[in-house]
């Protein structure tokens, strides 16, 4: 069997492996386009059944497709590159979404000279609405990064970053979503406070995060802009404002995805180091 352009062999059937097969399929992509790689029989089982793909061992993967995508834990990366240091060749991309990996321990594992395209995309993939940052390691050309561009653009939007921004983005959009998360939950509490059921606090906030996000994205305005027009002159909104500055939340903000970044850089280079 020979390695065919158009296939691509995905190394890991967890979260981010799913949500990537799924938004492939959910485009243009037909099953026998992909094979996966997975060990744990009860995931085989799922996959297969769920998403009529074959999956497979390793080496028929790597011998039958070019572009491999990564999409283990960091702590599975080195057997990993074991396994893979015999099978791959400089024909081959790999395209890595396996977090705090850097492309020079994937080159320095894979002495054949594959390219490498590490990717940073977050959970939102699950609904094709992912922010996914790519970076080209040494020996990826911008050929590379445009396979990379399409494959991550099936579940949501792609831009182009020098590696060495990776932490900030991970900090920004990686975890971004869980940002969000925890403000949804304190606004619902703070309805259930004012006297609002569970559910309807949820639903009003959850409405108003989605239409806001739209205009936000859609407007071309500046959040300022669309802050302030929401903010009346001696009103209930400026009033609230001003109690989230006293409390510090911007501050708070600021420093918590400094925090983020900050961990982000020392896992990198724990994960090096080993």
């Amino acid at each position: 069997m020979t390695s065919n352009p158009g296939r691509l062999a995905i190394i890991g059937g967890g979260k981010i492996g799913e949500a990537l097969l799924s938004g492939l399929l959910r485009g243009s992509a037909a099953p026998g386009d992909i094979l996966m790689v997975e060990h744990y029989p009860e995931r085989i089982r799922y996959l297969s059944e769920r998403y009529r793909v074959r999956v497979v061992e390793i080496a028929e993967a790597v011998q039958a497709c070019t572009t491999i995508l990564i999409a283990v834990k960091p702590q599975d990366i080195d057997p990993l590159l074991r396994q893979l240091a015999d099978l791959v060749t400089d024909e081959h991309l790999i395209v890595s979404v396996a977090a705090g990996i850097t492309t020079a321990r994937i080159e320095r594992g894979l002495p054949a000279g594959p390219a490498v395209v590490r990717c940073m995309p977050n959970t939102p993939a699950l609904v094709d609405e992912a922010m996914t940052a790519i970076s080209a390691g040494s020996r990826a050309t911008q050929e590379h990064l445009q396979r990379a561009d399409e494959l991550l653009s099936a579940v949501g939007r792609v831009v182009r970053v020098p590696e060495s921004q990776l932490d900030a983005v991970t900090a920004l959009s990686g975890s971004g979503p869980a940002y969000f998360f925890f403000l949804v939950e304190a606004m619902i509490d703070a309805g259930i406070l004012l006297g609002l059921p569970r559910a309807l606090a949820a639903e009003l906030i959850v409405q108003t995060l989605v239409g806001s996000a739209v205009m936000l994205r859609d407007s071309g305005e500046h959040p300022v802009q669309l802050r302030e027009a929401v903010t009346s002159p001696a009103g209930t909104t400026i009033s609230a404002i001003r109690e989230l500055e006293n409390h510090g939340v911007r501050a708070a903000f600021l420093a918590a995805i400094e925090a983020a970044r900050n961990r982000s850089a020392e896992l990198g280079r724990a994960a090096d180091a080993e």
